[in-house]
Order: C-alpha cells, then structure tokens, then sequence
C-alpha cells in the first residue's frame, strides 16, 4: 500500500468529494482524519493533530482554506498543505505555493496525479527519496539501475545523446556510493585543449614546461576518496588514451616531468555522447580501453523518448528560476504545456533548461507563453505558429481547448458527476463520456466504475 502508516488531514465540505477521497486514501493504507470546516480543521490541528500532509479545499462554508494553512503555518514543523481548487481560484492557490504551500490541484482532478502528489509531499516531509531522474518508466528504470550500481566500485560507461543528462546521472551515482563524502571531479575533455589536457588530468610538476611555475595538482589527485568523472572520453587523443588505460590497469599515475608514482584513489565514470564501438573499429579509440571503462553500460534515453518527463522537468527548471529571479512568471499556460509536449526537443533536456531560463526572462504576462518558449517560430513563419503570432493556435485546436475547459467547468459545478455535468451541457451521457476521451479528460475515480 502507498501510503501505509502515513496520517492525513482532509478538509472538505463536499460530502460525495469528501467520502471518496477518504476511502481511496484509506484502501492506500493511509490514517485520514476528515474535518468539513475551517473551524473543525483548526481545534484539530491547534490540538496538535499529526498530520504528515494536509488536503485542503480552499472554498469552505465558514472561510477559506487560506485561514487555515495561515494558522498551521505558524505552529513548529507545519505540515504542507495540498490544495484543491477550481479555474477561478487559481490565482489564489499559486499565491499559496509562493507563500509556502506544498502543491495544488485544479478540480476535476485524476486520482493517480492526486496521490502523485500526496506522495511527493509526503517525502518531503519525512524524507522519503523521491523521484531524481525523472517521472517516465524509462528513467524510473534508469534510477533503480543506478541505485544498483551505486555501491560497487566498478568503472561505468554513461552514454547517451549531448545534452540527455549524463553528468546528471554521475552524480546520482557519486551521491548514492560509498564515496559520497568526497569529492565529485567533473571533466570535460572535449573542452580542454589537448595539448593542456594532459596536464590537467594529471598534473605536473614545478618546471615541466614554460610556465609551469608551480606543482600543479590534476583532476585524477583531486579526486582521491570520490569520483573522477571524465565526460566526451571519446574525444582522448591517442596518447591520453594510454595514460588512462594504464591508470585503470594500475591505478597509478605520475604527473608531467615527474617520476614519482601517485595511487589513483577515487572511482572512475566516463561519458560519451558517440559510438564507441564504431570508434574502436574505426581505428579511433583502443579496444582494450574500451572494455576497460565499459564495465557496467548505462545509457541514458533521449527527452523525446520519454515524453512523461518533459512537463516534469519544466517545472522543476521553473521552480530554480523562480528562487534565483525576483519576478517571474507564475508558471506554464495551457498552450505552453501542449507546446512543450509537441517539441521534439533535439536538444534534449539541456535545450529545455535554456528554453525555460528565456521564457522566464522574457515573458511579459503572468504566465508563460509558446511565443516565449519558441520566439523562432514567430518569426520564421512556421507551421506550428503563425508569422507574427506566435501564441496563436489553428482554429481546431482552439475549439477543443475551449470545448475541454467547458466541460470541466460542468464537471466541476457538479463535483465530478458525470451524468449531472452532461445535462448542464445539454448532451446525453455517453457524448460526454465521447467528448472526454477525445479531450483527454480524466473521469474521477468515483465514476470510472460505472
């Protein structure tokens, strides 16, 4: 069970609301106590009620759910609050997260996304390890095979397309080893000169060469009790390559115009974004350094492979800008979400940081834009934008946006009754059901049964 021996507070005056989300938290495991006022939720909580999170509604018969995170707030060790909330109050409930609030949800909401985020909330607060890498099966997958690994002191190939995440990945592993405590030594060698890479790598002594004016220390000494991680490795001249490998085979080294022999003491993770392989048959790269460093392969999938995460690391690229900026937007728009999701991103992960970062610079509403995120594509008279309008959308895609936010008004206005919500809109019930496939609206869990 998801949530075993984990204690809610609820609060919510919609007794059809309130009774199923009390029982699905219930079936996950979870001790709920349900309050259906601001006044009830306050003696509990002022009682000192354990709460590890707290679901609130933010319009309650006798005051806002506002009053009560107010007033939770200033207890020791507040527990975070989860807000529910229709369209017209989000504004509000963005406020809330500014102002400290751990999360919230627009109604009609999915029952997997809400205890997605009861989750997240949860390790928040006890420290349970969430989600790193990302929210899709294939980096879920990755995670556990890191974790795997971690522990071991085996040299790993971390592979995958530029701008995937593969330092990203090596500090996961360095985090989880067993030797965390040290220090993590990041190289790029396809940044570094060759003729100064050597010397960087390794060291050299006073005098080596013109203007070696000082023993130098490199990155395989600095890294002694952590990690030297050696990125683009396919760049190495032939060379370097030797040095490595004896390194590896011996795990010592000496620094350049020295003789003494120095132990390599750290662990040893390399990157490469090309076909090594191919290298090794072309003649580019030693074999015998290949199976060296290619003990454990990872490789890491392009973003446009995992779909699930794009959104997900949008925000969490959202949420950094916004701790670094004074002002900045207060998060994605519909539009930018679905544009977002349409990229192919050949940039990977690294083009959706920037796009992100622009579009928080630039946007000149209170949320962001596709034309913030894809300023190219208002100008290059493109077929996803129009030339010179940039958040505009083809008139079908229109349509259905605001078909889709129609309904959810309905379905809202009735507390998520599908039958109700369909004589509103004055259509039967199975068009409905129709309509909320094609619109990809989620049915709450009370009527996916029936």
């Amino acid at each position: 069970m998801l949530l075993e021996k984990i204690s809610l507070g609820l609060i919510e005056d919609d007794p059809v609301m309130g009774e199923s989300l009390v029982q699905r938290l219930e079936i996950e495991g979870a001790t709920v106590e349900w309050w259906r006022s601001v006044s009830a939720a306050r003696r509990a909580i002022e009682k000192g009620a354990p709460k590890d999170v707290i679901i609130c509604d933010i319009r309650l018969p006798d005051g806002c759910g506002e009053d009560v995170f107010i007033g939770a707030a200033e207890a020791t060790n507040p527990p975070p609050f989860l807000f529910m909330t229709g369209y017209a109050d989000v504004d509000q409930a963005v406020r809330l997260i500014r102002s400290g609030a751990g999360d919230y949800l627009v109604k009609p909401f999915d029952m997997a996304d809400f205890l997605d985020r009861v989750m997240r909330l949860i390790g928040t607060r006890t420290g349970m390890q969430q989600p790193t890498l990302g929210v899709s099966a294939a980096m879920a997958s990755l995670e556990t095979l890191l974790l795997r690994i971690s522990r071991s002191s085996s040299n790993v190939l971390i592979t995958g397309e530029t701008g995937v995440g593969k330092e990203v990945c090596a500090r996961y592993l360095h985090r989880n080893s067993a030797v965390a405590e040290g220090p993590f030594v990041a190289v790029n060698c396809a940044a570094i000169p060759e003729e100064l890479l050597e010397s960087e790598l390794f060291g050299h002594e006073k005098g080596a060469f013109s203007g070696a004016v000082n023993r130098h220390l490199g990155y395989a000494e600095r890294a002694k009790g952590g990690t030297l991680f050696l990125d683009e490795i396919g760049e190495l001249s032939p060379r370097l390559q030797s040095k490595l490998l004896r390194l590896i085979d011996s795990r010592t080294f000496s620094r350049v115009g020295g003789e003494a022999t120095i132990q390599f003491e750290g662990r040893l993770l390399c990157a490469t974004n090309v076909d090594l392989r191919e290298a090794v048959r072309a003649g580019r790269f030693r074999e015998d350094l290949f199976y060296r460093i290619n003990v454990v392969a990872v490789e890491v999938p392009p973003l446009r492979a995992r779909p699930d995460d794009v959104i997900w690391l949008a925000e969490q690229f959202l949420s950094e800008m916004a701790d670094q900026q004074e002002q900045s937007p207060a998060g994605l728009s519909e539009l930018a979400a679905r544009a977002l999701k349409r990229h192919t991103w050949p940039g990977n992960v690294r083009e959706l940081r920037n796009r992100i970062e622009r579009a928080t610079l630039l946007a000149l509403g209170p949320w962001i834009m596709p034309g913030d995120l894809f300023p190219e594509l208002a100008t290059a008279g493109g077929t996803e934008w129009p030339q010179g309008g940039a958040d505009f959308e083809p008139l079908d895609v229109a349509r259905d946006e605001a078909e889709r936010s129609h309904i959810l008004r309905a379905l809202e206005a009735t507390g998520g009754a599908i039958t109700p919500a369909a004589r509103l809109l004055r259509i039967s019930r199975t068009t409905m059901w129709e309509k909320m496939r094609r619109l990809n609206i989620d049915a709450p869990e009370t009527e996916r049964a029936v």
